[in-house]
């Protein structure tokens, strides 16, 4: 893996982002993420100003590691990078998508679920996956099933993931990080419970350790 896959999987969670308000909240949110440990934020295109609160996250937290999510179009990238976006998302499989990314020179992460997905992945020579949607998937025991003809690939899981079952994700070696939204809900943001979201990721970073070191 690269220093930004190993960065990322240092920390052990990717939230996963949904900004109404970025002019008002992408500065106080990234405070929020790094207050927890948790220093890295992926920002969906489902919402208007993706880009602004890329920009805003970059321009003020240097440190921390800001991509783009939900992307659905070249054009898209070419937003995202243009406001500083260190790495792509996509919900799915897209070739059009990898290959552009790869010309361009940016980080993605494809979401996978099927051999078919994987064996395209491989044909780009990816190393890491996001796992989209993964509990509606079929979760842990299908990326352990896929990791036996494709042992090649670490996976990020995303959707479903919660602080009840983080564990019996990332004690898997195959998962390098995983994603999700439950740190960052609508209603912690939007009401802006900062210290709450510190404190869940505060718990699912004590998780993350705890989880791979036992």
């Amino acid at each position: 893996m690269n220093e930004m896959e190993n960065k990322i999987q240092s920390i052990g969670v990717v939230p996963v982002i949904k900004l109404n308000h970025p002019e008002r909240d992408a500065i106080p949110l990234a405070k929020a993420l790094i207050a927890g440990g948790v220093p890295v934020a992926e920002v969906t295109f489902r919402a208007a100003g993706a880009a602004i609160a890329i920009k805003a996250m970059r321009e003020n937290f240097p440190e921390m590691l800001v991509g783009a999510g939900t992307v659905l179009t070249t054009a898209q990238v070419d937003e995202a990078m243009a406001a500083g976006a260190q790495f792509i998302v996509t919900p799915g499989m897209d070739p059009e998508i990898v290959a552009y990314c790869q010309k361009v020179g940016i980080q993605i992460f494809p979401g996978c679920t099927t051999p078919t997905d994987y064996h395209t992945a491989y044909k780009f020579g990816l190393e890491v996956l996001k796992f989209f949607p993964a509990e509606q998937s079929g979760g842990i025991a299908k990326i352990k099933a896929m990791s036996a003809p494709f042992p090649m690939f670490k996976v990020m899981p995303t959707g479903g993931i919660s602080l009840k079952n983080l564990a019996d994700y990332v004690k898997n070696p195959v998962i390098t990080a995983c994603g999700g939204s439950y740190m960052v809900t609508a209603d912690l943001i939007d009401n802006g419970k900062w210290d709450e979201i510190t404190e869940l990721c505060k718990k699912s970073v004590e998780i993350v350790k705890e989880a791979r070191n036992g």
